[in-house]
């Protein structure tokens, strides 16, 4: 498997671990860029890669000559409302279970017209969020594999109520956003949770479609072909750019989208 860890994220990861924890409260100041650079090992460019990814996404608030600040607001507060089918379908008493299909890590080379739009990803596999902290693995190797970059996360995941199929997703993540994404257990920890907690969400966009399921669909929802479904498309943002891309297929004699105005 392809691995990509960039030490900028790690920095991120932890100053978010320290958050959630409570080590760290709203207008508490965090470590130094100088302690971190030698907590971690990387230069402290490296650092401050991170502390200003954390102050654009509102988690933290650098102050000139004071330091860095855990911000006032909810670190992992989002301005976008994402249903979450796992906790409707629980509060409705429904029995919720999640089957995973399938996991793929993508390089840039394997993607479709429609997800290098989407993430503003060039054919060339090689990303531009890579720089010297940086370190591509490939397992069969052990070596530096920069052609093989992780661009994008791909899950496939089957949501059942009552143990009937009643939407299955596709979705699709910025790899180097969040790139311990692909080691969750998705059958336990849920996919947009999950993001929330990690990267704050700031926008999102989202269409919904009646659209005759094709066989592929039809059969992992267990409906006939061509059945009527309605399938949810949305994006949202994180930092200014598209964290995450997902397609819902709903069986349409089983689902409905509803809200108060």
């Amino acid at each position: 498997m392809i691995k990509t860890i960039p030490a900028y994220q790690r920095i991120k990861n932890a100053i978010l671990d320290n958050i959630h924890s409570g080590k760290w409260q709203a207008g508490n100041s965090i470590s130094t860029e100088m302690a971190l650079a030698k907590e971690f090992g990387v230069s402290r460019m490296t650092v401050n890669r991170a502390l200003k990814e954390l102050s654009e996404e509102r988690v933290l608030e650098r102050r000139q000559g004071s330091g860095t600040f855990v911000a006032q607001q909810q670190f992992n507060h989002t301005f976008v409302e994402v249903r979450n089918i796992a906790q409707d379908l629980k509060s409705a008493n429904r029995d919720y279970q999640a089957q995973v299909v399938s996991k793929r890590i993508l390089t840039a080379a394997m993607l479709d017209d429609e997800l290098r739009r989407k993430f503003d990803i060039n054919k060339v596999a090689v990303s531009s969020n890579t720089n010297a902290d940086t370190t591509v693995m490939d397992d069969s190797t052990g070596a530096d594999s920069s052609s093989d970059v992780a661009v994008l996360y791909e899950v496939k995941i089957i949501h059942f109520a009552d143990g009937q199929p009643i939407q299955f997703e596709e979705r699709w993540v910025d790899a180097q956003k969040v790139p311990e994404f692909i080691e969750q257990d998705f059958s336990v920890v849920n996919t947009s949770d999950y993001l929330i907690a990690k990267s704050p969400l700031e926008r999102g966009s989202y269409t919904i479609r009646a659209l005759a399921a094709p066989d592929e669909i039809a059969a992992l929802l267990q409906i006939a072909p061509q059945s009527p479904t309605l399938v949810l498309r949305r994006q949202t943002y994180s930092a200014g750019r598209v964290l995450t891309f997902v397609k819902m297929w709903h069986a349409g004699d089983r689902y409905q989208f509803s809200g108060e105005l």
